[in-house]
């Protein structure tokens, strides 16, 4: 179906249904991460603060791939509000959880459902646009990740003092409830039904590796030591999951995830640029709102809140770079720009100590932003644009995978460059016997107890925190510069003026009250 058989204001209402629920998805981490203190505080279990972030994510990272397929086997609409459910019902039961761990199982079922819109959305927009228009309409899901995440402390805060935590969950069902509504009536295509049988066997072998791998990262020197029998024991599992798979895909009829898209060079190319772009971003993200509050003072909430030149330099050049690319119909500068510009930004953070001023973090937070945005939806169009139809959800997803699971690894990399590099930094600074204590997020500060400490002794500390933060942005800067010399490689193809679902529609189609665009 060509966006040319759809009205504008039909195509508005349904790209504003679908930035509605990619909002709720994107906001949904934020928001959460924000009242934790307060939910604990209520429901105990400090000790499992951890799963319920690994929880969520895990579930997402496993729906991510999946949701895609499905998408492209029974109809994006269809998985689209079957995920809008699945996150309402965690939503709702999350916000009714009377213990730390039925909260933890309520947000895996959120993640489930938010796995799904965070990639059936950006594969239904390639459903009623062409490629080329694609770029511009890229932009908005960009803003919608970015106003999440500036948002997101403001929301989950205000939310929390002025009714309950329990409020952030119980309010993502009226917004739910109207992105399903304008979804159901506006979004109709044609569905290219398969008759063959879905991959079970695969998909389980999928979510094992995937799930070991999450944990793996997520406890690696910090629960757990890295040579642990933990540890050791998941990159076991994930190894011989992920080899199964390989073998599984291989087989079956119609696998969830075709190793035939490997043999695509701008798949090829477009993944691996993800997966490490994702390294860089989540790890910035992560990790600013923690170097904010040890060694500039800034509280949680405004910790989250002083990233938002970052978000905003984000969301400029990522709309700016899909209306170029609708424009113009070249795409290729930009993965190439855009990584290269987040590196010589990342490498600006590592040179910041304590006195660093704010306006100069500022200005290097624009620039990260400025070349994250050049490229992280770029990545996920460039995809779509080599697409066949059938393969258009699994290849959304698969690219929106990558990107995942490199922002995990990064997440984990960085924390475990960060715990070596302070224990290091405050051996050396601190008297013997002084007890070490090492954040891994903002909201695990030990705010009080630096505020109780000898002005001298404050000090040392801050600095061993500066030291160690600036040191694990450093690693992320050759990882970029990988990103864009990877982007060096992709194929120059022009952006198609058509779109796929046009095409040919097979017998077995059905159609529903969009008629498709008359060929050109």
């Amino acid at each position: 179906m060509d966006g040319r058989a759809l009205s504008p204001a039909r195509v508005r209402l349904i790209f504003s249904g679908l930035a509605l629920a990619l909002l709720l998805a994107a906001l949904d981490q934020a928001v959460v991460a924000t009242a934790m203190p307060t939910i604990v505080n209520e429901l105990g279990g400090l000790e499992h603060i951890a799963w319920v972030v690994t929880a969520y994510l895990a579930a997402v990272i496993v729906a991510t791939p999946l949701s895609g397929k499905l998408g492209d086997v029974y109809g994006r609409r269809i998985v689209f509000l079957v995920s809008v459910v699945i996150f309402l019902v965690g939503s709702v039961l999350a916000g009714a959880a009377q213990s730390f761990e039925q909260l933890i199982a309520f947000r895996a079922i959120q993640g489930i459902g938010g796995g799904g819109l965070l990639t059936v959305t950006i594969a239904m927009a390639a459903d009623i646009v062409t490629p080329r228009e694609l770029g511009r309409y890229n932009g908005y899901f960009g803003a919608a990740f970015g106003a999440s995440s500036i948002a997101g402390p403001l929301v989950g805060g205000f939310i929390t003092e002025q009714l309950t935590w329990r409020w952030i969950f119980y309010l993502n069902v009226p917004f739910g409830l109207i992105a399903m509504a304008i979804i159901a009536f506006a979004f109709r295509v044609p569905v290219h039904r398969r008759d063959r049988p879905f991959d079970v066997l695969g998909s389980g072998l999928l979510a094992i590796a995937v799930t070991s791998v999450v944990l793996l990262t997520s406890w690696g020197g910090t629960q757990y030591a890295w040579r642990s029998t933990v540890i050791l024991s998941l990159a076991a599992v994930a190894a011989v999951a992920t080899a199964l798979f390989i073998v599984v895909e291989r087989r079956v009829a119609d696998p969830v995830l075709p190793l035939g898209l490997f043999r695509d060079a701008t798949f090829s190319i477009t993944s691996a640029a993800s997966l490490f772009v994702g390294f860089g971003m989540f790890g910035a993200i992560a990790f600013l709102p923690l170097f904010l509050q040890l060694v500039h003072g800034a509280n949680p909430t405004d910790s989250g809140l002083l990233v938002t030149p970052l978000m905003l330099g984000l969301l400029v050049s990522a709309l700016v770079s899909g209306i170029l690319i609708t424009k113009t119909g070249r795409y290729k500068i930009f993965p190439i720009i855009g990584p290269a510009l987040a590196a010589t930004g990342m490498y600006l953070l590592s040179t910041m100590d304590s006195t660093t001023p704010r306006s100069t973090i500022t200005f290097y937070m624009v620039i990260v932003g400025l070349g994250v945005g050049l490229c992280l939806q770029v990545l996920v169009l460039v995809a779509q644009n080599a697409s066949r139809p059938e393969e258009l959800g699994v290849t959304t997803s698969s690219v929106a995978f990558f990107r995942t699971i490199g922002g995990t690894a990064g997440v984990a990399v960085l924390g475990a460059v960060f715990a070596d590099r302070v224990r290091a930094a405050l051996a050396e600074v601190l008297p013997p016997g002084a007890p070490i204590t090492i954040p891994q997020s903002a909201g695990q500060v030990p705010t009080e107890a630096l505020a109780n400490l000898p002005p001298d002794l404050r000090a040392r500390y801050v600095e061993a925190f500066a030291t160690a933060l600036t040191d694990a942005y450093l690693w992320t800067v050759p990882v970029l510069v990988l990103a864009a010399a990877i982007a060096l490689f992709l194929p120059r193809l022009p952006m198609r003026e058509h779109e796929p679902a046009a095409e040919s529609p097979s017998p077995t189609d059905e159609t529903d009250d969009v008629k498709p665009a008359r060929p050109r």
